[in-house]
């Protein structure tokens, strides 16, 4: 049985044909660039039709259809919100993808549950019953797994962790990713280098590198792997928010395991025992010493391991 993965990012989509025991015979990344809307709808079918057809020409049929997006799956409408995609707000996606699937059932849900599913299956979380994992890419965002059931809430908007109130005092700023989105996720701390930058007239650093165009995740981790000060100061205020964040959700949930994944970590992985030094200072002091805190054993491939794994799930009658 073949199974067709799509990970829809804020930059880019993936796809894969996965078979069931978890092997990517086939696989595919294409950018977003500056598509929205429909445009963005089209350059994702297309794909997938495209995999689908290489798939079938090698032997591989594929008999159901999952998809990660990158926001809220509303499971009464088959419509999703992505905020990090122009046009999204309320978009069509199922009925597209019904479009080209024929009879081929299609699952749609938010990248925070394929996350911690496709951890589950084949990854850090395997034979646990009550897990986290952590997604911080262009956003941030948590898959929560309680007493074996991902936890969807009563709109399927459950582990919108980017909304988290994590700093004492509101900012106008915070009402379109949340305070721990604005200061933690990939997107977040590029943005917050730039204005540390420029508000330090007279810095001299390896960042000033790339002052001619836009700077990213990778430029911050790079300084700050040479000891630039302002990458510094970044990546500690980050690693206080990711601490933070990691402590209430133990406190909350008293998971097994926190896991971290998601386009900066990456990069970020070796932070983890630092995370964890600071989510002590704040969590349940029993609790934390009941979990553990590890990077994602899937890297890039959480996405669309964990779209085919509820794909699978919905036709075979899984359990978990």
């Amino acid at each position: 049985m073949a199974l067709l993965g799509i990970d829809i990012g804020g930059t880019k989509i993936a796809f894969a044909i996965i078979d069931n025991n978890g092997d990517l015979p086939l696989k595919d990344i294409v950018t977003i660039d500056h598509r929205a809307g429909t445009d963005v709808g089209e350059l994702i079918t297309g794909g997938a039709q495209r995999l689908i057809n290489e798939a079938e020409s090698l032997g591989h049929r594929v008999k159901a259809i999952g998809l990660s997006v990158p926001g809220i799956s509303r499971q009464s409408t088959g419509t999703v919100w992505a905020p990090n995609i122009p046009g999204w707000d309320d978009y069509p996606l199922l009925k597209e993808f019904k479009a080209i699937a024929g009879n081929t059932p299609v699952t749609i849900e938010s990248d925070r549950a394929c996350y911690i599913s496709a951890e589950v299956w084949k990854g850090n979380a395997r034979g646990c019953r009550n897990a986290v994992f952590i997604a911080v890419g262009t956003g941030i965002g948590a898959g929560i797994m309680v007493n074996g059931e991902i936890l969807h809430g009563a709109h399927d908007i459950a582990g919108a962790t980017g909304w988290m109130a994590l700093s004492r005092t509101f900012d106008n700023r915070f009402k379109s990713c949340g305070s721990f989105e604005f200061y933690a996720s990939g997107e977040g701390i590029a943005r917050r280098t730039e204005e540390l930058m420029h508000s330090e007239k007279e810095y001299i650093g390896i960042l000033q590198e790339v002052s001619n165009r836009k700077l990213t995740t990778e430029d911050v981790f790079k300084a700050w792997k040479h000891g630039d000060k302002i990458a510094e100061i970044i990546i500690k205020q980050a690693i206080e928010y990711w601490g933070m964040a990691a402590a209430n959700l133990v406190s909350l949930l008293n998971p097994e395991k926190i896991i971290f994944g998601g386009g900066v970590f990456g990069p970020a992985a070796e932070l983890i025992p630092d995370i964890l030094v600071e989510a002590e200072k704040w969590a349940q002091p029993i609790s934390i010493k009941q979990v553990t805190f590890e990077p994602t054993a899937l890297s890039g491939d959480a996405g669309v391991l964990g779209a085919a794994f509820l794909a699978m799930k919905k036709i075979s009658g899984i359990k978990r």
